[in-house]
C-alpha cells in the first residue's frame, strides 16, 4: 500500500468576512467595487466575491456619509464629528480635512468635474466646496428639516443641487402615493438596460397624456420588494411578487426592508442594500410571456455576526451551509461568495448542522434549532421536507449515518438522544412530513454538545457537558462504554476513520484519544490555551486538525502526538470546523463573524522552495562574479535581494580597506530603494551593537546620512525604532573612541619625559633669521653647506648622549624631530 501524503502545511483564505455594518454606500463608476462604512472604518470591496480589497481606518468616527470622484480615485467621507475628509485611494491617505457643518453631515454628491463637492447635513444646510482648496463655494439654506440627501445636475453646466422639482419654475408637479415608508428611489434613464424592460409593461398602460412628461422611477422601502413608477399618471408598472429580504422573528417591523437602492453603471442592474446588512444584484430577464422579471442574481452578506456551524455541500463540495446567530441557514458558492440560497423555516436560532448525499444522490441539510426541532432540507429544490418535533430543549447536536444515508441522530439539552428515521419521505410532497423517532434514551446529566456516528453506522458517539462521552450502539442506542478523564465539559466527538477508535475535544484545553473495545485512553494531544471547541482528523486517521476558543487553528500527528503547526487567523472564539470528504480542504468559523477556507500547501510549499533554492544558487553565483568584476554596486543589490546579511557587511568591508571607499559605497547605496535602505538600517543596527563590526557600521551610517535627506530619512518605515536602537551604542563607541584619545595624551607625556620622542617643534622656530633673505629654489629641503667646527659638533653629540635614557636605537628617536644633521656630508637638512 503507497504511503499517505502527510498535511505539513495549510494556507489560510478568508472567504466570508464582514465588510458592511450599516450606513451609506457608494459604487465605483464601473461597478468593480464599492465603499462600505462597518463601524468606524471604511471598506474597499470587490463587487465580484465581497472580498475586502483595503480598509481605511476612520480614528474612531462613525461614518455618515460617502462620495466617490467621477474618476474613483478620490473618496470623501464623514462622521458624527463633522470632519469631511478628502482620502486618495491609491495611498489610503488623507490628503485634507475640514469642518463646515453644525451637525453630522448626512448626504454627500461630488461634481462631474470632480472639483465640487455637494454636502448635506442634520443642521438643514446644504454647502458647496472647493476641493482643492476646501473653501466654501455656495450656501444654500432654507430647509425646515434634516437634510438626507443631495445631488448635482445632469448637466454639468448647470450647478444645482436641488429636490425632484420642476427646474423650469421651481413646483412640485406630482406627488405619488407609494402606501409605505420610501427608503431610496432611482431614476430610470433612456436608452439604458431598465427601460427596455420597461418596454413590455408600457404596452399594458393607457396612453400617456398629451403634454404630459414621462418620468420612470424605481423605488423601495420597508416592504422589501422592489417597484417601478410611471410619473405619467402616478401608475406602477411593475412590482415584485414576494420579498427577498430574509426576516427575523425578533425583527421590529419598522427595520424591516430595504434601506438603499442605486441602479449600477454599465447596465450591470440594480443593487438594492437591507436592514440587516445584505446586498442584493437585481437583473432584468425577459421571459416567454413576453414579459420581464427582475431576477435575484448575487447576494452578499455584509455581516453575520457569530459563526456556530459549517458544513460542505454537494459531491464536489463546491457549496457551504452556515448557521449564523439567525434563524436562517445561508448556504454560499464558494467560487463567488453569494449567498445561492436562504433555508428559513425555524423560529428560533439554529445551533447545528449537518449534509450528505441520499441513496437517490439527492443532497440533505438536517438542522437544529433553539426552538427544540429538527428540520429536514433538500439542497436542490431549497424546500423543507420534514420536521422532527419531541425534544424538550435546545437541539445543540445532529448527525447523519454515513453508510445509508437512511437515519439521523439528533442531540438536545434535554440530555437525551434520538434517532429519526427518513423512510417516509417523498418527492412530490408539498408540505413537510412528521419524522418519527425509532429511538430515544436518556444518554447524559447534563447538556449534549455533539455527536458522530461511526463509519459503518453500527455506533453513535455523544460528548456533555458531563465531561464524558458514551458510545452507543445503534439502532436501538444501547450503551457500549462510557469514555471518563476530562476535567471538563466535552465539545466535539469523532470517530476515526480507519481504527476503532474515537477523538474527544474538551473545555480542559486538551484532546484526547480513546478505545472503543476498552474504553481507555490512548493519546493526549496538549497545546491549546483555551477551550478545544472542535477537532476532525485528516489524511485517513494519520492526521488531526483541531480550533478553539483561543482563536487558534492547530494540526497534530497522531502518531507522535506533536503539533506541527499552528495558525492564527481568527480574532475570536473557533466554533465551526468542516473537513472536505475528498478534498480534505477544511472551513472554520467563529466569533469573529469570519469564515475561513483552508487549502493544502504541502506540495505547493515543497515546489517553491525548491525553486527558491535553485534561484538562490543562481544568484549566489551572480554575487561572486560581481565581487570578483568589482562590481560591488551590484553585488551589494544581490545580497540584498538574497538576505545575506553576512556577505553584505563583508562587502562593505573590503570596501572600506580599498582607495576610493567613499566613492565605491555612495555608487552602491544609490542604486538601493526605500525598502533596502529600511532593511539596511537594520542590519546597520545589529553590526552597530558589536564592537568588532561597529568601524563598518559607523562608516556606513556616515555615508548613508550624507546621502539621503532629512525629509528621506523621516519617511523610512520604522526610522524612529532604528534609531533608538543605533544612538545609545553610537554614543558608547564614541565614548569609548574619546577616552582611547584621551590616554594617548598620557603616553605622549611619559614617552616625552623619557626622552622617547620629543615634543613637536614649529619648524619656525629652528629656522635663523639669516635663512629668511635667502634664496632658496628646492621648496620641500634646505640645505645649507658650510665649515663646520668638528670639536663643537662632538660636544653636542656627548651632551645628547647623555640625556638619552633609553635603549631604543637612535633612528627611532628621531621620529618626531624636524632637523637633521649629515655627519659624512657636512650638511643640515630641515624637512618642511
Amino acid at each position: 500500500m503507497a504511503s499517505l501524503a502527510l498535511k505539513k502545511n495549510y494556507r489560510c483564505e478568508p472567504i466570508l468576512r464582514q465588510f458592511y455594518g450599516g450606513g451609506p454606500v457608494v459604487v465605483s463608476s464601473d461597478g468593480s467595487f464599492m465603499v462600505c462604512s462597518c463601524g468606524d472604518s471604511i471598506n474597499i470591496v470587490d463587487s465580484s466575491n465581497a472580498s475586502i480589497k483595503s480598509t481605511i481606518e476612520a480614528d474612531s468616527d462613525t461614518i455618515t456619509a460617502l462620495a466617490l470622484s467621477p474618476n474613483d480615485k478620490l473618496l470623501f467621507s464623514s462622521g458624527h464629528s463633522r470632519q469631511i475628509k478628502v482620502w486618495d485611494l491609491s495611498t489610503l491617505k488623507c490628503l485634507r480635512t475640514w469642518k463646515g457643518h453644525d451637525g453630522p453631515v448626512i448626504g454627500m454628491a461630488c461634481h462631474a468635474s470632480g472639483g465640487l463637492l455637494a454636502t448635506a447635513g442634520a443642521d438643514r444646510k446644504v454647502l458647496v466646496w472647493d476641493v482643492d482648496g476646501g473653501f466654501c463655494t455656495h450656501y444654500f439654506k432654507g430647509h425646515k428639516g434634516v437634510v438626507n440627501s443631495v445631488m448635482f445636475h445632469p448637466e454639468t453646466s448647470k450647478s444645482l443641487v436641488a429636490n425632484f422639482w420642476d427646474l423650469h419654475d421651481y413646483s412640485c408637479k406630482m406627488t405619488v402615493p407609494t402606501f409605505e415608508v420610501v427608503e431610496a428611489a432611482c431614476i430610470i434613464h433612456s436608452g439604458t438596460l431598465f427601460s427596455s424592460f420597461l418596454d413590455s409593461y408600457n404596452k399594458t398602460t393607457k396612453k400617456k397624456r398629451s403634454g404630459s412628461l414621462e418620468i420612470y422611477f424605481i423605488t423601495v422601502g420597508e416592504r422589501g420588494v422592489v417597484r417601478v413608477w410611471n410619473s405619467d399618471g402616478a401608475v406602477c408598472l411593475y412590482e415584485q411578487k414576494s420579498s427577498d429580504v430574509t426576516v427575523s422573528s425578533d425583527t421590529d417591523e419598522t427595520t424591516r426592508g430595504f434601506t438603499t437602492a442605486i441602479l449600477l453603471p454599465l447596465d450591470q442592474g440594480l443593487l438594492c442594500v437591507t436592514a440587516d446588512q445584505q446586498f442584493l444584484f437585481y437583473t432584468p430577464v425577459e421571459l416567454p410571456e413576453s414579459k420581464s422579471e427582475l431576477v435575484l442574481s448575487k447576494r452578499l452578506v455584509g455581516y453575520n455576526e457569530e459563526i456556530l456551524d459549517i458544513k460542505f455541500l454537494g459531491d464536489e463540495e463546491k457549496y457551504v451551509a452556515v448557521a449564523t446567530n439567525l434563524e436562517q441557514v445561508q448556504v454560499y458558492d464558494l467560487a463567488t461568495m453569494s449567498c445561492s440560497y436562504v433555508l428559513a423555516g425555524h423560529s428560533e436560532i439554529v445551533l447545528c448542522l449537518d449534509t450528505c448525499i441520499s441513496s437517490s444522490g439527492k443532497t440533505l441539510i438536517i438542522t437544529g434549532s433553539k426552538d427544540n426541532s429538527v428540520r429536514l432540507w433538500e439542497s436542490e429544490s431549497r424546500r423543507c421536507i420534514g420536521v422532527g418535533s419531541g425534544h424538550m430543549g435546545a437541539v445543540g447536536a445532529v448527525a447523519f449515518s454515513k453508510k445509508l444515508q437512511n437515519f439521523f441522530v439528533s442531540g438536545s439539552s434535554d440530555h437525551t438522544i434520538k434517532v429519526w428515521s427518513l423512510d417516509g419521505l417523498s418527492d412530490d410532497a408539498e408540505q413537510p412530513i412528521n419524522l418519527k423517532a425509532k429511538a430515544v434514551v436518556a444518554a447524559h446529566s447534563k447538556d449534549i454538545n455533539s455527536l458522530a456516528v461511526a463509519p459503518n453506522d453500527s455506533l453513535v458517539c455523544s460528548g456533555s457537558q458531563d465531561r464524558t462521552a458514551c458510545v452507543w450502539r445503534l439502532p436501538d442506542l444501547v450503551s457500549v462504554v462510557t469514555l471518563r478523564g476530562h476535567k471538563r465539559g466535552i465539545w466535539s466527538v469523532e470517530f476515526s476513520p480507519v481504527d476503532q477508535a474515537v477523538i474527544t475535544a474538551s473545555a480542559d484545553k486538551t484532546i484526547k484519544m480513546w478505545s472503543i473495545l476498552d474504553g481507555s485512553c490512548l493519546k493526549t494531544f496538549e497545546g491549546h490555551t483555551s477551550s478545544v471547541l472542535r477537532a476532525s482528523f485528516l489524511t485517513r486517521g494519520a492526521q488531526i486538525v483541531s480550533c478553539g476558543a483561543d482563536g487558534l487553528v492547530k494540526l497534530w500527528m497522531v502518531r507522535t502526538s506533536e503539533c506541527i503547526a499552528t495558525y492564527d487567523k481568527h480574532e475570536d472564539k473557533v466554533w465551526a470546523l468542516a473537513v472536505g470528504k475528498k478534498t480534505e480542504v477544511f472551513a472554520t468559523g467563529g466569533s469573529d463573524a469570519l469564515v475561513n477556507l483552508w487549502h493544502d500547501s504541502t506540495a505547493l510549499d515543497k515546489e517553491e522552495a525548491f525553486r527558491k533554492e535553485e534561484e538562490g544558487v543562481l544568484r549566489g553565483q551572480e554575487l561572486e562574479n560581481a565581487v570578483l568584476d568589482a562590481d560591488y554596486s551590484k553585488a551589494v543589490q544581490i545580497a540584498f535581494e538574497l538576505r545575506r546579511p553576512h556577505k553584505l557587511f563583508k562587502l562593505f568591508s573590503s570596501l572600506c580597506r580599498k582607495r576610493e571607499a567613499e566613492h565605491q559605497i555612495e555608487k552602491a547605496l544609490q542604486a538601493l530603494g526605500k525598502e533596502e535602505f529600511c532593511l539596511l538600517l537594520e542590519y546597520v543596527r545589529e553590526w552597530n551593537a558589536k564592537p568588532k563590526l561597529c568601524h563598518v557600521a559607523q562608516f556606513i551610517l556616515f555615508r548613508l546620512f550624507n546621502i539621503l535627506s532629512p525629509t528621506e530619512i523621516i519617511e523610512i518605515k520604522g526610522i524612529s525604532e532604528l534609531l533608538e536602537g543605533l544612538i545609545p551604542y553610537t554614543q558608547r563607541h564614541f565614548s569609548r573612541i574619546d577616552r582611547l584619545v584621551r590616554s594617548t595624551f598620557l603616553l605622549d607625556y611619559i614617552l616625552t619625559g623619557m626622552s622617547v620622542i620629543e615634543p613637536d617643534i614649529d619648524a619656525r622656530e629652528l629656522k635663523p633669521k639669516s635663512w629668511a633673505h635667502s634664496d632658496v629654489k628646492d621648496t620641500d629641503h634646505v640645505v645649507l653647506e658650510g665649515n663646520i667646527d668638528e670639536e663643537q659638533t662632538e660636544s653636542k653629540s656627548k651632551s645628547a648622549s647623555k640625556k638619552r635614557k633609553s635603549n631604543k636605537p637612535r633612528e627611532s628617536s628621531s621620529k618626531k624631530v624636524k632637523g637633521s644633521y649629515n655627519t659624512k656630508s657636512g650638511a643640515i637638512s630641515l624637512q618642511a
